[in-house]
């Protein structure tokens, strides 16, 4: 069966704007132009449009979706059940913070006691799975499990104020490391504070700092550009400096 902009539009939810954005942009082109110069949409890109949701549901960025689903060795059922897996992730998380959340009223009610590792177990939880589907595989591969492991069970086991000290000092971090650019210089002053800033959050959740292990990190963030991303979104550049900073400190 065919569809028009506006059909498919109905049919999917989906506005017929950004309908043509995604032509625009090629990540879902029509299968044909009618005579009357109307995009004209067929099965596989009925398919392509649930895949592109799906992704979308998962806060997969346009970009990354493209090069997913235009792969070469993109396979529809394969990634069909990879999103139940991911959804079922998502879902479980979920039902975490729901059960916080619960657990937080019927605590201020006077119903129940909650400890403060219950008050903050779904948000870490969160950020661990969050981290695993992101990077997981690289800091496996480079590190090994039992250091990924071992990590993940520190963060879980973060007090209250030890979460809240943690991002205190990331967003600290993150503004230091920024008036540090500004110098030029990575091993300055500020750019070495703004270093040890980095090493103290990293200390929440690595079981045994080395500045061996810190420098390797360093390349990590610049040879992957998903670490490369986070960084450059606030400044380009900020992460080629901050691994040039991360040299210095590690002596390397």
């Amino acid at each position: 069966m065919e569809y028009t902009v506006h059909q498919l539009a109905k049919l999917s939810g989906v506005s017929g704007r950004t309908l043509r954005y995604y032509d625009e942009i090629g990540l879902l082109k029509p299968a044909r132009m009618s005579s009357s110069g109307y995009r004209i949409y067929g099965g596989k890109e009925v398919d392509l449009l649930q895949q592109i949701l799906f992704y979308r549901e998962l806060d997969v960025s346009l970009e990354e979706i493209t090069k997913i689903i235009h792969h070469p060795d993109f396979d529809l059922v394969p990634a069909l059940q990879q999103h139940i897996q991911k959804l079922q992730d998502k879902h479980a998380r979920l039902e975490q913070i729901i059960s916080t959340v619960q657990k937080t009223i019927e605590s201020k009610g006077g119903g129940i006691s909650m400890s403060d590792h219950e008050k903050f177990e779904g948000f870490k939880q969160k950020m661990i799975d969050e981290n695993e589907e992101k990077y997981g595989k690289e800091v496996r591969d480079k590190y090994g499990d039992q250091l990924m492991d071992d990590s993940n069970a520190k963060m879980m086991g973060l007090s209250e104020a030890d979460y809240v000290r943690m991002n205190d000092i990331e967003k600290s971090f993150i503004s230091e490391l920024k008036k540090a650019y500004e110098t030029g210089d990575p091993a300055s002053a500020e750019a070495q504070k703004a270093v040890d800033l980095h090493r103290k959050w990293l200390a929440f959740t690595w079981p045994k700092y080395s500045k061996e292990a810190h420098a390797g990190l360093a390349d990590m963030y610049v040879s992957d550009e998903r670490f490369t991303a986070y960084y450059d979104q606030h400044i380009k550049g900020l992460t080629v400096f901050l691994r040039d900073a991360i040299y210095v400190y590690a002596g390397k």
